[in-house]
């Protein structure tokens, strides 16, 4: 992970004329918005919606607070992207929506558990409210921290906990006979 003294000295670079270091940014980022994107409902659009974001992100470098993080930004515009294909998809099934291919978007420690595992939690996930599901997505399946996913989703961070807290809750309910952290 790129930190945020050398993230800095990027956006720097991309400020002072140089476009090319912006894509060293989209090279350490896109894999983390593509999974943002799929897992909030872009499905087979991922990419599509990833591109749209970066394009935003760059031309919206100039209202970026120096000094801020730069993914929690990015993945806020992805998810914003994602919401409006997501809202502007009157006449696809669910299904179409859902159809990214599940090894292309899963980290490879996830390859441990069973794909029948997490078959079951990944629609219990889906099923959730799209409140519950976004803040479940960025907490646990991007491994965002509470900031950051309050960043990524612009609500304040005790809706965070709170629609997490409940998020868990349905889902302990829905897999009684499986683990959800607590």
């Amino acid at each position: 992970m790129i930190s945020q003294g050398d993230e800095a000295e990027i956006l720097a670079r991309v400020r002072g004329g140089e476009s090319a270091a912006y894509g060293e940014l989209v090279l350490r980022h896109a894999p983390v918005a593509k999974r943002t994107a799929v897992f909030l409902g872009a499905g087979a659009d991922a990419d599509d919606v990833v591109q749209e974001a970066f394009v935003k992100a760059y031309r919206a470098l100039g209202g970026f607070r120096e000094g801020s993080a730069f993914r929690p930004w990015l993945l806020r515009i992805v998810a914003n992207e994602t919401r409006n294909v997501v809202r502007s998809r009157s006449r696809r099934s669910r299904r179409e929506e859902l159809a990214a291919p599940l090894d292309v978007v899963l980290d490879p420690a996830e390859q441990a558990v069973t794909l029948e595992r997490r078959q079951e939690l990944l629609t219990a996930v889906r099923a959730l409210p799209d409140n519950m599901r976004q803040v479940v997505t960025c907490r646990y399946l991007l491994d965002l921290d509470e900031q950051e996913t309050a960043v990524v989703l612009g609500w304040p961070r005790g809706t965070v906990k709170s629609r997490l807290h409940r998020a868990l809750g349905r889902l302990r309910t829905s897999l009684p006979d499986k683990e959800v952290q607590r």
